[in-house]
């Protein structure tokens, strides 16, 4: 069969450029090897899909060129998403940091996008696999398990390598190798970080303690909430941050952001001298958490014991606790794959190969990752929406 667009990924990216495209009357054919479409956006969120953030901006997105994002973030914005939302008649609310929740389950965002694909006459295939995409006679030829179909466009949307247990595969760097495009190098990100085993003898007792504080790398960092697990540290500061860590580099804990923890230990030296390390850290953190620092301390007397000197090293071990993580948890929990498709081989107005007239990149296939709580699914409706209006 002959069709105008084959989008490969029934997801977030992929499901926006189809009906972009239907909708101006192109013969759309969207192929996935799922069982089901959108099955990143049913999980999202602890299944309320955090659909998109108020406060998008390029430099809250990771590329080798974080301005290539600029063109198709600005001309569909999160308001234009949220007006989908809206008019689809799909509850949602804000959380901490801007992030936007569906109030009910993030399958209402999935019956929308389908509805609107059926609305557009586009044609949903699932549970075919494509073994290839090559030039064809009027276009291009997309070998599938239904037969080999014709195309004046191909738009890739298969997402990146994370969550291979949802279907996640590295085909779409696969596609863009086979017609020359460069890659830039895919790791996981928003992921747990992994530590080495003298580390771990004391993370694991304080498995699923949970503590508010900054983690920072670099240049940047995060204050959100750190959790304590069996492999590591998780929870949403963490996850930041790795997007930005790489191996052999610490990660700087303050886990009293905002605090002058010396004054503060001092203050509780001079108004009661005979309480514990323990007691004062208990007041900022989770008590097996002050437990554990007093222990490292080695402080086991009361305060009035301890000297000055004594209590700016506790300050600073909770004002700048360095850490080196050996790894992460890779791809089988990282949220988002980094790298990916070179943005310098594409048109960042339309997602269009500059190389391979017709052949389109959208999503997170492409070398373009958002901060965690909402920014990729953003990135994911912007990008789909913009080669939808050209191909």
């Amino acid at each position: 069969m002959d069709w105008d667009v084959i989008i490969l990924g029934a997801g977030a990216a992929g499901m926006m450029a189809a009906i972009e495209a239907g909708r101006r009357g192109r013969r759309v054919l969207v192929i996935d090897h799922a069982k089901a479409p959108g099955e990143k956006i049913r999980i999202s969120g602890g299944g309320r899909c955090n659909f998109t953030n108020l406060g998008i901006a390029p430099e809250r997105f990771l590329s080798r060129n974080p301005r290539f994002a600029l063109s198709a973030l600005k001309r569909f914005t999160q308001w234009d998403f949220i007006a989908r939302m809206d008019a689809a008649g799909i509850a949602w609310h804000e959380k901490a940091l801007g992030q936007l929740f569906c109030d009910g389950s993030a399958t209402q965002v999935v019956t929308m996008l389908v509805r609107d694909m059926e609305r557009a006459g586009v044609t949903l295939w699932l549970g075919c696999g494509v073994a290839g995409v090559s030039r064809g006679p009027r276009g291009f030829r997309v070998e599938t398990v239904r037969g080999a179909q014709q195309a004046a466009s191909v738009v890739v949307a298969t997402g990146g390598k994370s969550i291979p247990k949802m279907g996640a595969t590295g085909f779409g760097y696969q596609v863009a190798e086979s017609f020359g495009l460069p890659l830039v190098e895919t790791r996981p990100g928003l992921v747990p970080l992994t530590f080495a085993e003298q580390e771990l003898s004391w993370m694991q007792p304080l498995a699923g303690v949970a503590v508010e504080a900054r983690v920072a790398c670099g240049r940047h960092g995060f204050d959100e909430a750190v959790l304590f697990t069996h492999r590591g540290l998780s929870g949403p500061a963490v996850l930041q941050i790795s997007s930005y860590w790489r191996e052999g580099e610490a990660i700087s804990v303050n886990l009293a952001p905002g605090r002058d923890m010396a004054a503060d230990l001092r203050a509780a030296k001079a108004a009661a001298g005979r309480g514990a390390l323990r007691t004062v850290l208990g007041r900022v953190m989770p008590e097996r958490l002050a437990r554990h620092l007093e222990e490292v301390s080695g402080i086991t007397g009361p305060l009035a014991e301890v000297p000055g000197a004594g209590l700016d090293r506790v300050a600073a071990m909770v004002s700048d606790w360095r850490l080196i993580p050996v790894g992460s948890e890779g791809y089988r929990t990282a949220e988002v794959t980094l790298g990916g498709v070179d943005t310098d081989a594409l048109d960042g107005r339309t997602m269009a190969a500059k190389a391979v007239p017709g052949l389109y990149f959208v999503g997170e296939v492409v070398d373009v990752t958002g901060w965690l709580g909402g920014y990729n699914f953003q990135w994911a409706w912007s990008s789909g929406w913009a080669a939808g209006q050209v191909v």
